[in-house]
């Protein structure tokens, strides 16, 4: 439906629901956030189930625990996400702007709402606005307003009588188009695109502008395409939630089990007790099947520790330090252009350690994307020739760009002769484009173009004497050999991706229209005149192979301006169109890309990591090749090469997508030129949907947005076609070479880390854990628990959080030298063989078997033996103290086995929490704290009578011996017999560092 917009008045307005403009981008203020918050954050299953087993401790008649144990660790989950969230949280707004309000916007000032440009301070109603936050691109635009309103000029009194009114689209999301009519003074005028600022977009280049409010607040393009980014989870994330459903159904097997313990306990047993210890009411009435019931809930709450509350934050605070490794990474860092690397995204580090497929595109990602118009074909003459020749002296026109190379003098002297041809060329080149000029000195041209390759062109017509000087709405101004020529400028239509082409319409000097058109050889030649079949084919022969080609051709069109030009877009591309099928062929230009430093070499080292790359590009075949052949994805002696063109698009039905499929797999180098957008996105889908393989797509411009954020990860270049691609992407830098170290050493350490901190993480907690299910045996399945509540709540976020961390953010199997010298060590992630299913079996047995051996130790060693003084040792409290030492010393033993790289870190997180351990300990049961809160450390001294027994230390050697050495023996037997390709660089590594000591200690 359409939308009505009264200027300077907010009465007939606000009879519409149109929104205000304040937005709130934040989610919470000062009185909404907890609830809020907490409310997200028991969205999460893991939260929301802790905080059932939370409710279940303040029952007395199931909990053996006290609501501490849960609720500490639980708090400190839910605070640490809860200052996440606030710190990330933000509010900006433009609050008193309203539908239907003219505005005055000054220079460099940000535009505060979707507005229609009505006068600015520039002639013609011009204003030169700054589109980076919309789309990425940081060229100025050109606006301009309507003739009508432009004579509104700054004059308050007309700005303010101004009761234009304005019926347009609905609000809509789309940033490139917008239909309109303004009704004013008994007549309508069209709008359209290039009359509206856009909320989001920057000022430049003008002093002031007036514009009337179209929409507002939420209802702003900008607004509108704010919707939510799609959310890309890990394989490891996956796998994550199965595994913790895993072991929620192993919690409920373990406390079936124990609650039919209890059940066949009490029947047989337990009635013996009851004269010293009384039923409850329920089993005074023989109800021995509700004690098991009661028992079943008892045993959840004790053994919930096997889903671990801490998993989830401990994964983002490691994701969080790989993200800081890799913006704090200086070997990633652009000097040139200040560019460090950085990760946009937190979630997705250690996938970057899986990639199997990489997406490219050519322009700016594989090339600099810096233009050089190297040669050219006019007439059927190649110009331009080796750069071991003398460069061309442009000293004869003073408006030439310095830094312009050309090495032909033959094209100099065919100017100099005005051969018609030649200056045609050139004034094609000249006035067929949408570049801005500025001078900020006299004869100090500085062009705006909106791609390197115009702007590429543009310079070339302007060193040899077709100088583009300025431009108006109505007018574009040459200095055509130094003499100052305006062409009226009657329609413009620029290139996109279905016309590719652009074209324009002018009216030279004598009155002649002429229509200039430039784009694509395939389209170019298909709407030539039948007469310029010989010139086609010669100029078809200079198509330069590796390079930029643009077919340039005009047609003379009748003398009379033709009516559609003061009709809408659609008009003028109608006619435009009709005028350019019977076109003469002018020539056709070369522009140079060189390849990017280093990029045969990071595609040799990624294709030896079992990484395939298939580039996705615009180009022509001739172009793809032959950066094909420059960065090794082609050589001669290759057979499975696979190359397909856009115009093939077909197979990407589904029908034949498969076929497509199956056979780019099988070839070595794949490469799709000719492609759109879309197609890039189509080909990786394809890939991402029908593959059990990790995708990345890489590229540098807005053409590649669709393909970044298809793939599972997106990798953005940021060139010289603005910062769209980075702003979709998850990772970006400024060079392609640094993928390798992205993948090769970032996104492997990433994998690696977590494969073992998952590893470690769930053995020590099945290891904590699965003590109370032994001890269940022996206390008639009653629900008490071996620990102290105490230990029960720091284990995990005191005792042994800080070194699973340090072994989660810096350990490294090998070094990054190493990293890049053997790219074969990346295979083992695309397998996903460091951790999965198999390997959680495996590090679940083994801390079955830890648990086992740490309540049986202990026990066979005291159950019948005395202390020194005659005493017993084996009260509860003292076994408890030597299970918990034999514990914590255990997995600190373990993790410093497991640990492959140690730091200053790792040894204090790990000696430090042992240290903790120990202090906390003998604080607990000192006489300090019982005199303070006699109710909750009531054993005084255990800890210090239990440990001055030598006795015991034997017994806490003998089962850290006992729990270890399995393991060990297994990795030994393992490296000896079937040594992977990291075990022998590691073996290598050390009889390296062993030889270098051995030659220091003799020097």
């Amino acid at each position: 439906e359409e939308r009505h917009v009264r200027a300077n008045d907010r009465d007939y307005n606000e009879k519409f629901p149109y929104a205000d403009n304040h937005i709130r981008t934040c989610k919470y203020n000062v009185f909404t956030f907890l609830p809020i918050n907490l409310f997200e954050q028991f969205q999460r299953a893991a939260n929301a189930y802790f905080l059932v087993l939370l409710i279940l401790q303040l029952i007395p008649e199931i909990s053996s625990l006290s609501w501490v144990t849960t609720t500490v660790p639980l708090v400190m989950v839910l605070l640490i996400t809860a200052v996440k969230d606030a710190t990330d949280d933000y509010n900006e707004k433009w609050m008193n702007v309203r539908v239907g309000d003219i505005i005055k916007l000054e220079n460099n000032h940000f535009v505060t709402a979707d507005i229609l440009l009505l006068s600015s301070s520039e002639p013609y109603g011009l204003c030169y606005i700054e589109t980076a936050e919309l789309d990425g691109e940081t060229n100025l635009k050109v606006r301009q307003a309507l003739t009508v309103t432009s004579d509104l000029g700054a004059d308050i009194t007309k700005l303010v009588d101004f009761n234009g009114e304005v019926i347009c689209e609905p609000p809509n999301n789309k940033l490139d188009k917008f239909t309109g009519t303004l009704y004013w003074r008994d007549n309508k005028y069209p709008l359209d695109n290039e009359k509206m600022l856009l909320r989001g977009c920057v000022l430049r280049n003008t002093e002031w502008c007036f514009g009337m409010v179209v929409f507002a607040g939420l209802q702003t393009k900008l607004m509108q395409n704010c919707g939510r980014t799609k959310f890309k989870r890990t394989s490891i994330d996956k796998l994550m939630n199965t595994l913790v459903l895993w072991i929620f159904g192993f919690l409920v097997c373990m406390g079936v089990i124990l609650a039919i313990g209890n059940t066949i306990w009490e029947q047989k047993v337990g009635r013996s007790f009851s004269v010293y210890l009384l039923w409850d009411e329920p089993i005074r009435n023989n109800n021995v099947v509700f004690s098991g019931f009661l028992t079943f809930w008892s045993y959840i709450i004790i053994l919930n520790t096997m889903v671990p509350i801490s998993l989830y934050v401990s994964v983002e605070v490691i994701r969080l330090g790989h993200s800081y490794f890799i913006n704090w990474d200086r070997k990633m860092y652009y000097i040139q252009k200040d560019t460090p690397a950085e990760a946009r995204t937190t979630t997705l580090n250690e996938e970057l350690g899986q990639v199997e497929f990489i997406f490219s595109d050519k322009t700016g990602t594989l090339t600099q994307n810096i233009m050089v118009f190297n040669k050219c074909s006019i007439n059927g003459k190649s110009y331009g020739t080796s750069s071991r020749t003398a460069c061309v002296d442009f000293s004869f026109n003073p408006l030439s760009d310095r830094k312009f190379k050309f090495h032909d003098h033959s094209l100099l002297e065919a100017i100099k002769m005005e051969e018609p041809s030649v200056q045609d060329f050139f004034r094609l080149l000249a006035l067929c484009h949408t570049v801005m000029p500025e001078e900020k000195n006299e004869g100090d041209l500085v062009y705006q173009a909106q791609s390197p390759d115009e702007g590429a062109l543009v310079t070339a017509a302007r060193n040899f004497g077709f100088v583009f000087r300025s431009r108006t709405p109505e007018t574009v101004t040459l200095y055509e050999m130094g003499t100052a020529v305006n062409y009226q400028l009657l329609a413009i239509l620029d290139f996109n991706n279905v016309r590719k082409r652009m074209s324009v319409i002018v009216r030279n000097p004598a009155g002649h229209i002429k229509l200039y058109c430039k784009g694509a050889d395939t389209i170019i030649f298909d709407r030539l005149d039948p007469s310029n079949h010989v010139l086609m084919n010669t100029t078809s022969e200079h198509l330069y192979v590796g390079f930029y080609t643009t077919c340039s051709s005009l047609t003379v069109t009748h003398s009379k301006q033709p009516h559609s030009h003061s009709q809408q877009a659609d008009s003028q591309s109608l006619t435009a169109s009709t005028a350019s099928q019977s076109l003469t062929l002018l020539g056709a230009t070369a522009v140079e890309d060189k390849l990017q430093e280093g990029v045969p070499e990071t595609i040799a080292c990624l294709t030896l990591a079992n990484i395939k790359i298939w580039v996705l590009t615009g180009d022509k075949l001739e172009t793809a090749m032959n950066i094909g052949y420059s960065c090794n994805m082609l050589r001669d002696d290759m057979n499975e090469v696979f190359i397909i063109s856009g115009h093939s698009a077909h197979a990407l039905e589904p029908e034949l997508e498969q076929v497509l499929l199956e056979t780019a797999c099988l070839c070595k180098t794949v490469i799709c030129c000719r492609v759109t957008p879309m197609q890039k996105a189509q080909v990786v889908e394809l890939v991402k949907t029908n593959k059990m393989a990790v995708t990345l797509a890489i590229g540098d411009g807005a053409n590649d947005v669709s393909m970044i954020k298809t793939a599972h990860i997106g990798v953005g270049i940021s060139g010289q076609e603005g910062m769209q691609a980075v702003l979709a992407s998850d990772y970006s830098f400024a060079q392609f070479r640094y993928l390798q170290r992205l993948l090769l050493v970032h996104g492997r350490w990433s994998y690696f880390r977590m494969c073992n901190f998952l590893f470690y993480f769930f053995y020590k907690n099945f290891a904590f854990t699965l003590v109370h299910f032994w001890f269940g045996f022996f206390c008639g399945f009653s629900a008490q628990t071996v620990y102290d509540q105490w230990f029960i709540t720091l284990f995990n976020i005191v005792y042994t959080s800080l070194p699973v961390l340090a072994m989660g953010l810096f350990d490294q199997d090998v070094n990054e030298a190493n990293s890049h010298r053997y790219p074969s060590l990346y295979r083992p992630g695309q397998l996903n063989v460091l951790f999965n299913k198999r390997q959680f079996f495996l590090c679940t047995l083994q801390g079955v078997g830890t648990s086992f051996l740490l309540f049986f130790i202990p026990y066979g060693a005291f159950c019948l033996v005395a202390r020194d003084d005659g005493s017993h040792i084996s009260d509860q409290q003292a076994f408890a103290v030597i299970i918990s030492t034999s514990l914590v010393i255990v997995v600190s033993v373990q993790i410093g086995l497991d640990t492959y790289y140690w730091t200053a870190v790792n040894h204090v997180f790990v000696w430090g929490s042992l240290a903790v351990y120990f202090a906390i300990l003998f604080a607990m049961h000192s006489d300090g704290l019982f005199s303070i809160f006699p109710s909750h450390f009531p054993f005084i001294g255990t800890a210090r009578n239990c440990l001055t027994q030598k006795s015991v230390w034997l017994v806490i050697m003998l089962t850290t011996v006992a729990c270890v050495m399995p393991g060990l023996a297994v990795r030994f037997l393992k490296t000896d017999l079937y040594p992977t390709l990291t075990d022998k660089i590691q073996q290598l590594r050390h009889k390296l560092n062993k030889f270098h000591r051995h030659v220091t200690n003799r020097n």
